[in-house]
């Protein structure tokens, strides 16, 4: 760079060299070193000047090269300066590099394990959905299969009952008779899975209420050694809620008499042909009758001899009446209650004229209870087996109208 970025004389030129002969070989040995030729008048001086050095340190000798150059030289202190702050942002651009280079692998890693975790994860999710299908198709099969033994048995107990019913709606259309015992069919197995849960509600309900009774006993009540066990009519054991839901026998126990009294439960379905029914029910005009506003009609079925089962159907005109199903044993009796009521033969009567001499009436059971149907929207049948001589009372309650009367359009009939 002589004669272009400086200028320095001859005695500073010959200076810098000796400086960095003493800088790179060290101090001046006259056997380490080449001889120079007499007429060689720059090598002598460049000798001289580098022998004057002595003993100079090297660390002198490069802050002394460095002073030296620095006043000979203007430009030198700004090319150092920006040499250090170019290899401060050279130095500083490779570490920003290595720190993106090194985000950029752990991104990379992080993204890696996040899409291996999503993947264990949806593994996961797919094999516990199909352990769930499964457990779901086989839970669905063992409902299906429960329920095809449970219809086994209804419709072998309705089988025949269903036949008539069907042949008597469309006698001479073996189709639609099927068409009407499916239907039936499926309609009696909902009622009955619909009376078992409530079987089982109210047989949980009476088993929690026992044992909030026995808690709250203090002390056990005396009990004579004379005393004679009987049997009280009106006990939980004539309720309802002594119905198996396999459709066995009620127990009833009847002062004088002890034992099993098969009552099976009745077998309800509707059917859309609510028009067509009341044209024909309108040609008997026994057959259509009004209910007062809040009042019960109870209209008295007796059992025949030559029967097995009662049939009913009903429907009302514009509203939702109210039904149950009863039956009042022939031979059976109970204390006597007074109760108003009002039957299909025409007046008022009180139950408790029926008494007997000894002041007892015949025992009456419900069969279905009492709750609203919507028949001016279907045509609500049923069917039930004798369980004995008696008479079946079809209670049409309109107790809960205060303004409306119900026009009700039934008719009833036994099958052998």
């Amino acid at each position: 760079m002589n004669g272009k970025a400086f200028n320095p004389t001859y005695e500073e030129n010959l200076r810098l060299v000796a400086l960095h002969k003493q800088i790179t070989i060290g101090p001046y040995d006259p056997n380490a070193c080449p001889e120079i030729g007499f007429f060689d008048v720059l090598g002598n001086d460049r000798r001289k000047e580098w022998l004057r050095l002595g003993s100079m340190a090297k660390e002198d000798a490069m802050e002394d090269f460095v002073k030296l150059l620095n006043s000979c030289c203007s430009l030198f202190a700004p090319y150092v300066t920006s040499h250090k702050i170019e290899k401060e942002e050279q130095e500083k651009r490779r570490k920003e590099e290595e720190e993106r280079l090194r985000l950029e692998r752990e991104e990379q890693e992080r993204q890696r394990l996040e899409e291996a975790a999503r993947r264990r994860e949806e593994e996961e999710r797919r094999i516990k959905e199909k352990e769930q299908r499964r457990k779901d198709e086989a839970e669905r099969l063992q409902i299906e299969r429960q329920k095809q033994q449970i219809m086994a048995v209804l419709n072998a107990q309705t089988a025949v009952q269903f036949q008539q019913y069907a042949k008597q709606q469309y006698p001479d259309n073996p189709d639609q008779q099927q068409l009407l015992i499916r239907q039936l069919q499926e309609q009696h197995y909902q009622q009955y899975m619909h009376q078992a849960l409530r079987l089982q509600q109210m047989a949980l309900q009476k088993q929690q209420d026992s044992n909030v009774n026995q808690m709250s006993e203090a002390l056990p009540s005396p009990v004579s050694n004379e005393a004679v066990p009987t049997c009280n009519p009106n006990s939980q054991s004539n309720s309802l809620e002594n119905q198996q839901t396999d459709s066995k026998a009620f127990h009833l126990c009847v002062e004088g008499k002890t034992g099993e009294v098969p009552i099976i439960a009745p077998s309800m379905w509707t059917r859309p042909q609510i028009k067509e029914f009341k044209e024909k029910v309108l040609h008997d005009q026994d057959s259509v009758i009004t209910v007062g506003r809040g009042e019960v009609l109870t209209v008295r079925v007796p059992t025949h001899q030559d029967g097995s089962h009662l049939f009913w159907e009903f429907a009302t005109d514009h509203y939702d009446i109210g039904f149950g199903l009863y039956f009042e044993w022939k031979d059976m009796t109970m204390p006597a209650s007074t109760e108003t009521t009002e039957t299909k033969e025409g007046t008022e009567q009180v139950e408790g004229e029926k008494q007997t001499e000894q002041g007892r009436c015949p025992l009456v059971h419900e069969i279905a209870p009492v709750s609203r149907r919507d028949s001016h929207e279907e045509v609500y049948a049923g069917s039930h087996q004798y369980p004995d001589q008696g008479v079946h009372l079809l209670k049409f309650d309109n107790s809960y109208s205060l303004w409306r009367p119900k026009v009700v359009y039934y008719r009833v009939y036994y099958t052998r």
